[in-house]
């Protein structure tokens, strides 16, 4: 079993703009069950800001607040970037486009369709030169992103930030993925810190009855955001945890035979 410390952790949803509104009310088992406003990552400039898609805005906003709660220069981390769906608004607008008059295509919004859309702006933003991965496992994503996260930090000694996001669909599009919620989550993690709480991490043969994206008997509005999007239902029990502090283990299906198991010691 390897062992991290996360030394710093974002969030952004809807209603809820960053780690510390988060923290205070997964603490009190809450979570507005609606809410407005965009991701606004303050290391873009304004004119980039308005251009961007929700995606790249979300994923950039949680990786921006988990390296400054983690007081580390994210020009220097290594990145992952973990999404089902990249941003399915984009994908929905471009299905009708295709279908309805290619002409009319806009270039950025197809320069914005790609999945590593938001880790090139992060590189760009940020000036960081350090490796950035992109990953996309359908339900198992936040897992996936956890596991090459967490196996970054242990070989390189050093902190390694995850921002795992889906944005809310739109359209047909929209309505197979079934993502009704903007949520994105970044954890820094970091092998050799003596500071922050302690994440315990091995993968095992999967325990179909484990599961850490079962979130029944929880309260309604966090029931109702991990309905409503998958990256919530993988990482909000881990981040639960770290708001009561309370110690929790979970596991997260990280395909049809393996898990990933999580001790947290907040």
């Amino acid at each position: 079993m390897t062992t991290l410390r996360i030394r710093g952790i974002g969030v952004w949803s809807p209603g809820v703009a960053d780690w510390s509104l988060a923290r205070t009310l997964l603490a009190n088992g809450d979570w507005p069950a609606s809410g407005d406003g965009r991701p606004a990552p303050t290391l873009m400039p304004a004119n980039e800001r308005r251009r961007a898609p929700e995606s790249v805005l979300l994923a950039l906003a949680v990786a921006e607040q988990a390296c400054m709660e983690a007081g580390v220069d994210a020009a220097t981390l290594p990145s992952v970037f973990a999404s089902i769906y990249g941003d399915l608004s984009i994908n929905d607008y471009m299905c009708a486009t295709l279908r309805d008059d290619p002409s009319t295509m806009s270039p950025i919004r197809f320069h914005n369709s790609v999945h590593n859309a938001p880790s090139g702006y992060w590189s760009i933003a940020t000036g960081a030169m350090a490796p950035t991965t992109s990953i996309a496992a359908s339900r198992e994503t936040f897992a996936a992103g956890l596991l090459e996260a967490a196996c970054q930090a242990v070989d390189a000694r050093a902190p390694v930030v995850l921002a795992a996001y889906d944005s809310a669909g739109a359209g047909p599009v929209g309505d197979i993925a079934s993502v009704s919620r903007s949520f994105g989550c970044a954890l820094v993690l970091d092998a050799a810190a003596s500071e922050g709480p302690i994440l315990r991490i091995e993968a095992r043969p999967r325990n179909a009855v484990a599961s850490a994206g079962d979130m029944a008997g929880t309260a309604s509005g966090i029931a109702h955001l991990c309905s409503a999007n998958p990256i919530a239902a993988g990482s909000i029990p881990l981040l639960a945890s770290v708001a009561s502090g309370v110690p929790g283990t979970f596991s997260l299906q990280l395909s049809s035979g393996l898990e990933l198991h999580l001790e947290l010691t907040p």
